[in-house]
């Protein structure tokens, strides 16, 4: 294989491809990087507020991306969102499911022990992250059913692998993200097509919104003592950056790796590897 055919692999003109969570600190880098080679992305999310700023940043590709607000828990409004992103682009080739996230009241803590979590709380974040991946795949996966091929990117977590403390709704709704994508890829495969591929990436961990007020303090900005734990135990050094996810990402989107479904990639800096010692 030459190098114009290694690149090709890469090139996703002409693919159309909806990302939810969209315009979150992860999903929007992808949508950067999908626009980047040549996809056209479908932005769904809720907060269309950063929409503007991300047109801007999109620059004279800014007419490859679609904006969707969109409940990735209400199965009538992906429905309506996928119907109208088949109108404006056409079809869908894949799907990034990047909406998730923890909250602060399913979070143990000094003022908070496990026995006093909320159900509501919970019930919260396993909705967002079992739910918003189930329901979108559910939309977007009987259209790929119907054509044959597609692929699908879900987001877990290292703590899929092992769960960190203080976060139990999170820890084990991520390792449900990630059973549910190796039960998908045979699904599919077996049921549909063995060119639909379901894959999911586990990254380490990136300062979010989610779970700034658990790394850094609020006042100063400095590391918490468990973001200070979290930094020595990885060891690649720091906390990892947005941008660091969408190599993987893009493998796993491309037909580069046409011969993978059902896996879960690490992006972690080392610190599934490292004992401690």
């Amino acid at each position: 294989m030459d190098l114009d055919e290694l690149l090709k692999m890469y090139d996703l003109s002409g693919q159309t491809i909806a990302v939810t969570g969209g315009t979150g600190i992860l999903g929007s880098e992808i949508v950067y990087a999908l626009a980047g080679c040549g996809a056209n992305v479908a932005v769904l999310d809720l907060n269309l507020e950063p929409a503007q700023v991300m047109r801007e940043r999109l620059g004279a590709r800014a007419g490859q991306a679609e904006f969707f607000q969109t409940s990735v828990l209400d199965t009538e409004s992906l429905r309506k969102t996928a119907e109208a992103v088949f109108a404006r682009f056409g079809q869908v080739h894949g799907l990034v499911n990047a909406a998730g996230g923890n909250k602060p009241q399913a979070t143990t803590g000094s003022d908070r022990s496990f026995f006093d979590l909320p159900t509501d709380a919970l019930r919260w974040v396993f909705d967002l992250n079992i739910l918003g991946t189930m329901l979108p795949c559910q939309v977007f996966g009987r259209h790929m059913a119907e054509k044959g091929e597609g692929v699908i990117l879900n987001i877990s977590s290292m703590n899929a692998f092992r769960p960190l403390t203080r976060i139990p709704a999170y820890s084990a709704a991520k390792a449900g993200v990630s059973n549910f994508t190796q039960w998908l890829a045979v699904h599919m495969a077996q049921e549909y097509s063995p060119r639909i591929r379901v894959n999911a990436i586990a990254p380490g961990f990136i300062l979010t919104n989610q779970n700034r007020f658990l790394l850094t303090d609020e006042k100063t900005g400095e590391f918490t003592p468990r973001g200070k734990t979290i930094v020595s135990h990885t060891p690649m050094g720091g906390l990892l950056k947005p941008e660091d996810i969408l190599g993987p990402s893009l493998w796993l989107l491309s037909r580069a790796s046409a011969a993978v479904t059902g896996i879960v990639i690490p992006v972690d800096g080392g610190f599934s590897a490292y004992s401690g010692v």
